[in-house]
């Protein structure tokens, strides 16, 4: 019994379309002293210099989001009257920060339904608290759109 094995020829491409072996290690190389950066910024317990300023809370509103996997999503005031509500076209961030608050609220084990808090501080910073969780995001960091959607609730 034989068998025919065909040697396939291996695909190499062209040297002049391959990625030069010196930028491979110098990509390898930036890699390295960006790990050996933070880890000794880490190791030597430098204080956080990332966080956004702390500032005054100039207006703070307590709501409740609802929303759906669609995108639509539903503002509610602290005494449950409606304040907005938004098609899958306009509630899009606001409904992500919805399943974002339904993620954090499952791994911490508390009601689903509870108030978040909306603060506006005095440096023009927004950001979004949930009391039940500890959770908190500054939306400045999501763009200019994403932080308007809210600050039209804080209005």
């Amino acid at each position: 019994m034989q068998t025919n094995i065909v040697d396939k020829p291996r695909i190499h491409a062209p040297d002049k379309d391959l990625v030069p072996r010196m930028m491979v290690r110098a990509m390898f190389a930036m890699v390295m002293i960006c790990l050996i950066m933070v880890s000794l910024y880490r190791w030597v317990d430098a204080p956080v210099q990332y966080t956004a300023p702390d500032s005054p809370v100039v207006i703070e509103k307590t709501l409740f989001l609802e929303g759906d996997m669609s995108g639509s999503a539903i503002v509610f005031s602290e005494d449950r009257t409606l304040v907005a509500e938004y098609s899958p076209e306009e509630g899009g961030f606001l409904s992500g920060m919805w399943r974002v608050l339904q993620r954090e609220r499952t791994k911490a084990r508390v009601a689903l339904d509870g108030p978040v808090i909306i603060r506006a501080r005095e440096n023009n910073r927004l950001e979004i608290f949930d009391p039940s969780t500890g959770w908190g995001a500054d939306l400045m960091g999501f763009g200019a759109d994403n932080s308007a959607a809210f600050a039209r609730l804080l209005k």
